[in-house]
């Protein structure tokens, strides 16, 4: 058991004394440990042998470098020495008796570099034999180090923008902006495609709620355009609160209390517009991170939905009109890890690839067992490991689409498109498209067949 139920730690061993980082760091350890649950987890694995490697097969980073470091285990280990010596009896009298580990400056550093090496893409956790899930040990470990102010500046200006920011949001677009980018996408698909399609505002009593990527404003206007296409040929009752509109949540990538901050966002905007339903866009993190709502959002939450889960549904019940002609080019899919390990939406998005491709391909693996893209846990944001991460970081996932020959990767998040087009860039494969699934569907929608688009059942009157 822990020394303390109350979670204080043990600094009797000389060395950490009047040292600050390591002190700061036990603290905002043993603040977590008093508030959370997390000192479950770590007492089980703390008692477990967590060294013994398998999990290396399974870890694309450390197929790539080959380096001790670069094993989830022996990253995880980093945070449950420290643990076992701070925070168990045992840990306490050892040092009493024999002295060893002290938690020092330099230690500090190694975990805040080797945590963000670590894309938490919970591969290995299928190969551990003991269910060590290394992933939530890079979680944790992260919010320690963020407590401490041991963050990368692009996951802190984000979030501080999104929840202190005049924009709400973490690309800090303006509501006005907002408005215009959707008012052109309007005007696009009626030059395109002849169709009146709306993006709505702050209509009250819609069924739909709709939280995107907010990056998606700025840089995937097809995807975009195929979430309005397709919510306008099924007839869903869908809206963009002007009070938050940003799908992101970084907190997922480093900290519960962010996390919840951003979720508790959402759902104050779904009451306020008293909608039914939470519509994520294409964004794995996104749709991962709203998947706790029900945690965060008490009793009464509202219902998550992904956008591919609603088109899946329209798509089997016949309510999306499809052109005869298949897209000709080779496609392969890409599974967003945070939508795809836990087996929660695998074969929705290859069926309707299937349906609408006259050439899909699959990576191998893929599915629960695919490749991250090597931008994920939030690694994608930080500009300046580019090379790390289209290197090191994505070299298998670049082997996967090469080896297909596929013309046109789909990925349905917004993490994912940009790291998998700097991906290919980096890897000499130009000519590959990266889009999203809505922006396939998009060319493949017979506009004509549907004038009058249908009214979907639980749909909100006017």
């Amino acid at each position: 058991m822990a020394t303390a139920q109350k979670y204080s730690y043990n600094v009797e061993q000389k060395g950490l004394e009047g040292s600050d980082k390591p002190r700061r760091f036990l603290e905002a350890f043993a603040a977590i440990l008093r508030h959370g649950n997390y000192h479950v987890a770590l007492d089980t694995y703390s008692r477990l042998s967590a060294k013994c490697g398998r999990c290396a097969a399974s870890c694309q980073l450390y197929e790539a470098t080959g380096a001790d470091e670069d094993i989830p285990c022996h990253r995880s280990e980093l945070l449950l020495r420290v643990y076992r010596r701070y925070f168990t009896n045992a840990g306490a009298v050892k040092a009493k008796l024999f002295g060893g580990f002290t938690l020092t400056d330099e230690y500090v550093d190694e975990m805040a570099e080797s945590y963000y090496r670590c894309t938490a893409c919970r591969r290995c956790k299928a190969t551990c034999p003991v269910g060590i899930d290394h992933a939530l040990v890079t979680h944790l470990a992260r919010w320690i180090l963020a407590e401490i102010d041991l963050i990368p500046r692009a996951l802190l200006v984000s979030v501080r923008e999104q929840l202190e920011g005049a924009s709400g949001n973490t690309s800090a677009i303006p509501v006005p902006a907002l408005k215009d980018t959707c008012e052109f996408l309007e005007e696009e698909l009626d030059d395109i495609y002849n169709v009146d399609v709306k993006f709505p505002f702050d209509e009250e009593g819609a069924e739909y709620v709709f939280f995107p990527a907010v990056s998606d404003f700025i840089m995937e206007a097809d995807t975009l355009m195929g979430n309005a296409a397709v919510m306008h040929t099924t007839g869903g009752s869908w809206t963009i609160g002007t009070g938050n509109f940003d799908g992101i949540n970084y907190g997922l990538f480093y900290s519960d209390r962010m996390m919840e901050k951003i979720v508790g966002n959402v759902v104050d905007e779904v009451k306020r517009l008293k909608g039914k339903k939470i519509l994520i866009g294409e964004c794995g993190h996104a749709t991962r991170s709203a998947w706790y709502v029900p945690t965060f959002g008490g009793p009464d939450a509202p219902e998550v939905v992904n956008c591919i889960e609603y088109a899946y549904e329209q798509f089997k019940a016949g309510k999306i009109p499809l052109k005869a002609e298949k897209i000709p080019e080779r496609v392969t899919y890409h599974d967003p890890c945070n939508i795809a390990r836990s087996g929660r939406i695998v074969d929705q998005p290859r069926e309707i690839l299937r349906a609408i491709c006259a050439d899909y391909v699959e990576m191998t693996p893929s599915g629960t067992e695919n490749y991250c893209c090597g931008g994920g846990g939030g690694t994608v944001s930080i500009d300046e490991i580019r090379e790390f991460r289209t290197g090191p970081l994505g070299k298998r996932k670049a082997e996967q689409i090469r080896a297909t020959g596929a013309q046109i990767v789909i990925s349905p998040c917004a993490n994912c498109k940009k790291q998998l087009k700097e991906l290919c860039q980096d890897n000499g494969m130009e000519e590959v498209e990266v889009m999203g699934l809505h922006d396939l569907l998009l060319r493949v929608i017979d506009f004509g067949e549907w004038e009058n688009p249908p009214q979907s059942e639980g749909v909100a009157a006017d």
